[in-house]
């Protein structure tokens, strides 16, 4: 699904140069579920948002479903990511002046979906993710735990080939933090393909493999377990 050569950012002011990511080569396959770890500032954060297509490298190859799209202008990447990439962010990144209901509605929105379309398939993952009764209400309405499971129901609903996790549990304590972590393992166990940015080693744990940044270097990679 995803493979990278020599992929390099670097970020330019008119005093300071910084390298963000520096010759990462990987290939991440469908079906896949992997963790992406390291320091702040490692590149982690900048490696997620080329993958996920906001972004350009500045040098180095990107295929995207074999396709080579590093030199994408915005509005080709746009299009390819509406109907491919679904993120899930450590801050929600919520509407708060809309509905649960309405949140999950916008990505069929921007793909132009029938309003009955739409309605069956918001349906649908709120009663898979055990939300529907907080269909009415405002993200403000809701914890933590329920506004990241309104947040990966808007990532799934148009049925993306991949998600993009960035520190998908730094903001919940422990027990939703479980509990949406089983929902990614739920979701990659159905097949989707996931990329996930952490700090935590427990929530690593739950990935096939382990990738460690280090300066914009990958300096390790681990299979946890067996597809």
């Amino acid at each position: 699904m995803i493979k990278t050569v020599y992929l390099t950012k670097v970020f330019r002011t008119d005093e300071v140069e910084t390298t963000a990511l520096n010759k990462v080569s990987l290939e991440i396959k469908s079906g896949e579920f992997v963790a992406v770890m390291g320091p702040s500032g490692c590149g982690k954060s900048t490696l997620l948002n080329i993958l996920g297509l906001l972004d350009n490298p500045t040098s180095g190859e990107f295929y995207f479903n074999g396709t080579e799209v590093s030199g994408y202008t915005e509005r080709k990447r746009t299009n390819l990511r509406k109907s491919n990439v679904g993120f899930v962010f450590q801050s929600f990144n919520l509407i708060d002046e809309l509905t649960v209901f309405e949140n999950i509605e916008l990505p069929l929105l921007y793909l132009k979906v029938s309003a009955t379309e739409r309605k069956k398939k918001v349906e649908h993952v709120l009663e898979r993710m055990q939300i529907a009764h907080r269909r009415k209400h405002f993200p403000q309405q809701l914890s933590g735990g329920q506004q990241q499971r309104v947040a990966i129901c808007r990532a799934v609903v148009a049925n993306p080939r991949l998600i993009l996790a960035d520190e998908p549990t730094g903001n919940l304590d422990s027990a939703n933090g479980e509990e949406v972590m089983n929902l990614l393992q739920q979701l990659n166990e159905e097949g989707t393909t996931i990329i996930m940015v952490t700090h935590s080693p427990s929530d690593a744990e739950k990935a096939n493999r382990l990738i460690h940044l280090f300066d914009g270097h990958i300096v390790t990679e681990n299979i946890k377990k067996l597809l």
